[in-house]
C-alpha cells in the first residue's frame, strides 16, 4: 500500500504477502472457506506504515504540507478511479455486490476517507478502502509531528495515538470512536521498529528469526483467540513479523527476488482493485459455466491478474505523473 524503502528488501516482500493474504482472505470469505487469517494482511500493512513513514522522513527537513502533498498524490488518484469504477459497476451489476451502498452520501464520504458508519465501522464503497481512512488519519498525525525535533517527534507520534486509544471508550459513536480503535496501535509499533532501525539498533539474527517466526507461528494460531481485539491477536504478530524480517536482512542481507519484489510494488494496486477484479473474474467463470469446487482458486488467479493490469497501466504511470510534477514544483 506503501512506498517501499529500498534498504529494506523483506518488507517488500512482507508487503506482497499481506496484499495476496488479503485477496485470499475475501475469496475465502465468499466461499465460506474460513480463511480469516488472511484479513491480518491489513495489520501487517500498519505496521510496514508506521515503519516506512518513519525511516522515509528521518534526517531530512519535511514540511507537514509536502508530506500530506506526497502522501495524497500516492493514495488518493489510485483509490478515486477505483472508487468511482465501482460505484459505475454496482449501477450496472448490483448483485454482484453486497452489504455496499453506493450513495451520493456514501461516494462524497468515500472519496474523502469518511464513509457512512455502520455497525461502530467504516463502510466505503470500496469496502477494503477503510484502511485508507486510518492511513490518512495516521499521516495527519505524523504531519503534525514533523514540526518537532526528531526524538520529540517520536515521543509525540507514540503518545498520541496511545492517549487516543485510551479515550476509544468515552468518544461518542462516531468518527471520533471508529479512528480511536485500538488497531491504530500498529502504526505506533511501527514507528518504534522504525526508529530502533535509524538508529542502527541490531537484533541477533537467530533472535530476530526467531521473532519472525513467532509472529507466522502467532498468526496461525490466532484463531484460538477469536474474541481478543484484533490489536492482540494480529496486530502483536504483525509486529513480530515486522521486526524479524527487517532486523535478520540487517544481519544476513536478503535475495533478490524480482517476481515478489514486483509483487510488492504492486501491493497498493492489488490491495485496491481486488474485489472489484474479483467480481469480474467471478462474473466471466459464471457464464461460461466453470465448475464450483475451481470457483475461488481461479478467481485469486484472475483477480490477481488483473490487478496486476490495473497497477501497469493505471497506478505506475500515475505515479511517474505525479512525481514529474513534483520536480516541476519544488526544487530537490
Amino acid at each position: 500500500m506503501l512506498e517501499s524503502h529500498s534498504q529494506v528488501r523483506s518488507i517488500q516482500y512482507l508487503r506482497a504477502l499481506a496484499a495476496i493474504s488479503v485477496v485470499f482472505f475475501h475469496v475465502s470469505e465468499t466461499y465460506d472457506l474460513g480463511f480469516k487469517i488472511g484479513a491480518s494482511g491489513v495489520d501487517i500493512f500498519f505496521v510496514i506504515s508506521g515503519f516506512i513513514m518513519w525511516v522515509t522522513t528521518q534526517g531530512k527537513l519535511v514540511s507537514p504540507q509536502e508530506f500530506m502533498s506526497r502522501r495524497i498524490s500516492r493514495i488518493v488518484p489510485v483509490y478515486w478511479i477505483a472508487t468511482i469504477v465501482t460505484v459505475v459497476v454496482i449501477t450496472v451489476k448490483p448483485l454482484f455486490f453486497f452489504d455496499v451502498d453506493p450513495s451520493a452520501e456514501n461516494l462524497i464520504g468515500s472519496l474523502f476517507f469518511l464513509p457512512l458508519i455502520k455497525d461502530e465501522a467504516l463502510h466505503p464503497v470500496v469496502v477494503q478502502g477503510w484502511t485508507l481512512s486510518y492511513e490518512m488519519f495516521f499521516y495527519l498525525i505524523f504531519s503534525i509531528s514533523l514540526l518537532l525535533s526528531e526524538f520529540n517527534r517520536f515521543c509525540f507520534l507514540v503518545i498520541a495515538l496511545v492517549l487516543l486509544v485510551a479515550l476509544h471508550s468515552q468518544m461518542p459513536f462516531s468518527y471520533a470512536r471508529a479512528f480511536t480503535e485500538p488497531v491504530i496501535l500498529e502504526f505506533a509499533a511501527g514507528v518504534i521498529i522504525g526508529r530502533l532501525w535509524t538508529q542502527n539498533f541490531r537484533i541477533p539474527f537467530h533472535i530476530a528469526m526467531a521473532l519472525m517466526t513467532g509472529g507466522f507461528v502467532l498468526l496461525l494460531t490466532s484463531a484460538l483467540l477469536p474474541d481478543v481485539d484484533r490489536v492482540v491477536r494480529w496486530g502483536v504478530p504483525a509486529t513480530l513479523l515486522v521486526l524479524g524480517v527487517a532486523f535478520a536482512e540487517r544481519e544476513r542481507g536478503s535475495p533478490e527476488l524480482a517476481v515478489v519484489h514486483f509483487l510488492g510494488d504492486a501491493s497498493y494496486s492489488i490491495y485496491i482493485w481486488h474485489v472489484l477484479t474479483g467480481v469480474v473474474v467471478t462474473a466471466i467463470l459464471l457464464r461460461v459455466g466453470t465448475p464450483h469446487a475451481a470457483l475461488p482458486m481461479l478467481v485469486v488467479a484472475g483477480s490477481l491478474g488483473l490487478t496486476l493490469i490495473c497497477y501497469v497501466l493505471i497506478e505506475r504511470p500515475m505515479l511517474r505523473l505525479t512525481r514529474r510534477s513534483r520536480t516541476k514544483t519544488v526544487p530537490e
